[in-house]
């Protein structure tokens, strides 16, 4: 091919609310509903389209099969179990009396939502499963399909994109059925 047959790559044009850099890190959409912005003024930001998004419209899943995963991400992310730490802003009010009122202080509800989160990789046979640490990867810690594949894979063995993809709606299906007999957290 010669130099100018080969395809341009997309030019970022000035009324493009979003940078050529933002779109090389994965598919972006529009938001379906607006919400408010800083000013209170509503605006349609712009998203990134997940793994589970990606799969539901191309029918490797169905709904409730991703909306296992969106539960199954909820819970992870209530649970405070991704690598990346901060400071709990939670607790630095603890000595406070206002009026937050909460059913369980914060402690109670991540330790509950612990719990959900390993009953669901236990429902699947457990951290070092494939259905388990593709979960645990995949969906908690948010990484893409492919890197699980290559990096952490079975046991620490590769697996190929092809096995992985099947892993994971596999144990889709399986935390599917875990939700609909408990409920998540």
């Amino acid at each position: 091919m010669t130099r100018s047959a080969r395809p341009k790559a997309a030019v970022s044009r000035a009324d493009d609310p979003v940078t050529s850099e933002r779109r090389r890190h994965g598919p972006i959409e529009p938001s379906p509903h607006p919400i408010a912005d800083e000013a209170g003024r509503p605006a349609r930001p712009y998203r990134a389209v997940d793994t589970l998004q990606i799969m539901e419209r191309r029918g490797s899943i169905t709904a409730a099969m991703r909306q296992a995963g969106e539960d199954f991400r909820h819970c992870f992310a209530q649970a405070q179990l991704d690598p990346l730490r901060a400071v709990d802003l939670s607790r630095l009010h603890l000595g406070e009396r206002g009026s937050r009122v909460d059913r369980n202080p914060p402690g109670l509800r991540i330790e509950a939502a612990r719990r959900a989160v390993w009953q669901a990789i236990e429902a699947l046979g457990g951290i070092a499963s494939p259905a388990g640490s593709c979960l645990w990867h995949v969906l908690g810690w948010e990484r893409s399909l492919k890197e699980w594949a290559l990096e952490q894979g079975w046991s620490g063995r590769r697996v190929s994109q092809e096995a992985a993809s099947g892993i994971f709606v596999a144990a889709l299906g399986a935390l599917e059925t875990h939700f609909r007999q408990r409920r998540n957290c």
